[in-house]
């Protein structure tokens, strides 16, 4: 196997092709976060980002999306953006991960949601992780309403009732699959970094970068990638709204936040249900919600995948090692907190009041 290393611009017009074409061939790679268009978007705002080429006989067969940090350190393309990581290949295809690691440069390779099927990363996996899926289907219904009934039948009455009255003490309520207001996009960019600040967690959103890298997403129109902002809205102000790509077959979850102001209407879970239902009927499949214990995941999901964490590395690196006894242990006592309820509920009230002390 020969294993050649680019920056993603680098990657010709027929090198995409290939790579598109696994995508459509393998269920387990149809996540636009898998997407060379993904990749193109993050190198242009993360200097370290690489694609790895796997060879077979002259012919690529596989595509190692990354980011090289200095020294060696490597992540998975997005590591704690992404919500799916992967080397995607075509079937049967398999890798020495130490002549991978060669290759790229790498000491080590950190990932924290890599798919199940990477069966050579397997030595180097720390722990798997549930992650939330939710099936759809157009099941030929005539309305929203009616697919409510009949998908989710114990609370439809309830949600049609509180879009009734958003109706009537706000505005007619509407909801748009596929808004291209870019003043839209960053009301939920302020939405979610004062979602961030009140409950204590990292402000993505105060990452230029980040920002950047979303207003760009949120152009591309592409049958692999396409970023898709949806929107609730009562009258003409919006009320809800969630940020994620789709490829042909699969809606990333992302970024989900509601004006507080109307929390009473449960908008958040109004709005996942209508995009739900719509990118049903656009022909989308499954909203995989990513990795993360959250209560609106478990009432949506229809099943779980397998997601992955860990650290491949070069033996005796020193780098790797140094890295290895760095982030390990901090990964392991995040993992212990999440995997306890109690420990969990005490993490989050803490989290709340160092966010308020934050305000």
């Amino acid at each position: 196997m020969n294993i050649t290393t680019h920056r993603p611009e680098e990657l010709s017009s027929s090198l995409r092709a290939v790579w598109h074409e696994i995508m459509d061939d393998a269920p387990d790679y149809q996540n636009p976060f898998l997407s060379p268009e993904f990749a193109s978007g993050v190198a242009r705002h993360r200097p370290g980002v690489q694609v790895a080429v796997l060879r077979e006989g002259g012919e690529p067969v596989g595509f190692l999306p990354y980011e090289k940090g200095p020294l060696g350190v490597g992540r998975a393309l997005g590591l704690g953006l992404s919500d799916c990581q992967a080397l995607v290949h075509r079937p049967g295809v398999t890798w020495d991960t130490q002549r991978l690691l060669r290759a790229c440069g790498l000491a080590v390779f950190e990932f924290d949601h890599l798919v199940e099927e990477q069966k050579p990363f397997g030595r180097y996996v720390t722990g798997t992780f549930a992650s939330p899926v939710q099936d759809l289907k157009d099941g030929g219904h005539d309305s929203y309403e009616e697919w409510l009934r009949a998908t989710y039948p114990g609370q439809a009455r309830t949600m049609l009732k509180k879009e009734r009255r958003l109706t009537r003490n706000v505005g007619e309520m509407r909801f748009v699959y596929d808004e291209r207001d870019p003043a839209v996009l960053r009301g939920l960019m302020r939405w979610k970094s004062a979602q961030y600040r009140r409950t204590g967690r990292m402000d993505r959103f105060a990452r230029p970068w980040i920002v950047h890298l979303v207003d760009e997403l949120s152009t591309v129109q592409a049958p692999h990638f396409t970023g898709v902002l949806s929107v609730v809205y009562a009258g003409d102000r919006p009320v809800a709204a969630h940020f994620g790509p789709t490829s042909r077959t699969v809606f990333a979850g992302w970024f989900t936040a509601y004006d507080p102001e109307f929390a009473y209407y449960s908008p958040g879970l109004m709005m996942h249900l209508r995009m739900a239902e719509a990118a049903g009927r656009r022909g989308i499949r499954m909203i995989d919600w990513g990795r993360g214990e959250k209560e609106y995941k478990d009432w949506l999901k229809t099943r779980e995948l397998r997601v992955a964490e860990g650290f491949a590395t070069r033996p005796h690196h020193p780098m790797a090692t140094a890295h290895r006894m760095w982030r390990r242990p901090v990964r392991g006592l995040r993992n212990t907190v999440l995997a306890h309820p109690e420990l969990r509920d005490r993490a989050d009230r803490l989290l709340k009041t160092v966010g308020s002390l934050r305000r």
